[in-house]
C-alpha cells in the first residue's frame, strides 16, 4: 500500500484515529479531518509523523467544506486512492418526546453529517478518482463508509440514527453498480457497540445489558473496526464491491 492516499473524516479519536493509525501502518500516507478535537489530531499526527499523515478542522456537514478539503489533500499528497467516511453523530431523539422543533433539528443535523456529508465529499473524491491511473483490476479508488448495525435493524430511541447509516448502506450500494465502469468500487462497514466516546454515555447506563445482549459478553474495540477499513483499502476485497461487513460480536446478524 506504499504510495497509496487515504482521506478518512472523523480521524481524531475513536475508530477514526485507529484507521488512521492502521492505514499509516500498512503504509499509506493519511489526510483525516477532525471537527472539534484539535489536540488529539495533532497529537495523533505526531506520534505517525507530519510524513505521513496531515490533518485539517472540517465540518463534514457543511457542503462548502468539501471541494477545499479534497484540493488540500491533493496538494499534500497528490492524489486520493481511498475515501473513508467515518465521521459521524448519534443522539437521543425518542419517538415520545414533547418538542416536535427538537426532533426536526435532531433529523436534519444528523442527516446533514452521517449521510450528506459522506454523499457530497464522496461524489467531490470520486471526481478526482476517476482522472486517476488504475492501481490494480481495473480500480482507481474506493470508497468506505462506516455505517451502524442500526442500519440494519430499527433503532427505539434514535431512529434518525438508524435511518441515516440505513441510506448510507444503501448509497455504497450505489457507488458499487453506478460507478464501477469508472474503476470505483465501495464497501459499508457497520459497527455494533464499540468502545468510543461516542459510545460512553449509552454503556454508562446500559453497560450490562448491552454485554448481556452481546454472545461473547464483551464489547468491540476501534482496532477491530479499523483493521477491516484497512483490508477494504488494500484491495483484497475489491470484486466483493458493493458489500457490508458487520462487526458486531453476532449480537444481530442478518
Amino acid at each position: 500500500m506504499h504510495d497509496r492516499v487515504a482521506l478518512v473524516t472523523g480521524g481524531s479519536r475513536g475508530i477514526g484515529a485507529d484507521v488512521v493509525r492502521a492505514l499509516a501502518r500498512d503504509g499509506t500516507r493519511v489526510f483525516f479531518t477532525y471537527a472539534n478535537a484539535a489536540g488529539a489530531a495533532h497529537a495523533l499526527v505526531a506520534e505517525l509523523g507530519e510524513a505521513t499523515v496531515a490533518c485539517a478542522q472540517s465540518d463534514v456537514g457543511d457542503p462548502a467544506a468539501h471541494e477545499p478539503l479534497v484540493a488540500r489533500t491533493i496538494a499534500r499528497f497528490g492524489r486520493i486512492d481511498t475515501l473513508v467516511n467515518n465521521a459521524g453523530i448519534f443522539a437521543e431523539n425518542p419517538f415520545d418526546g414533547d418538542d416536535f422543533a427538537a426532533w426536526r433539528a435532531g433529523w436534519k443535523r444528523t442527516f446533514d453529517v452521517n449521510l450528506f456529508g459522506a454523499v457530497d465529499l464522496a461524489y467531490v473524491a470520486m471526481q478526482q478518482m476517476r482522472a486517476q491511473d488504475v492501481v490494480a483490476h481495473g480500480v482507481r479508488g474506493r470508497v468506505i463508509n462506516v455505517a451502524s448495525r442500526a442500519a440494519h435493524r430499527g433503532e427505539m430511541t434514535f431512529a434518525d440514527y438508524g435511518a441515516s447509516k440505513a441510506a448510507l448502506v444503501n448509497f455504497t450500494k450505489s457507488i458499487a453498480r453506478g460507478c464501477a465502469r469508472a474503476g470505483i468500487v465501495a464497501f459499508a462497514v457497520a459497527p455494533g457497540f464499540i468502545e468510543t466516546d461516542m459510545a460512553t454515555e449509552t454503556l454508562a447506563e446500559s453497560g450490562p445489558a448491552i454485554r448481556g445482549d452481546i454472545p461473547s459478553g464483551r464489547v468491540g474495540g476501534p482496532d477491530e473496526v479499523a483493521s477491516i477499513v484497512a483490508f477494504l483499502a488494500s484491495g483484497g476485497a475489491d470484486y466483493a464491491t458493493g458489500t457490508t461487513i458487520d462487526v458486531n460480536g453476532a449480537s444481530y446478524v442478518r
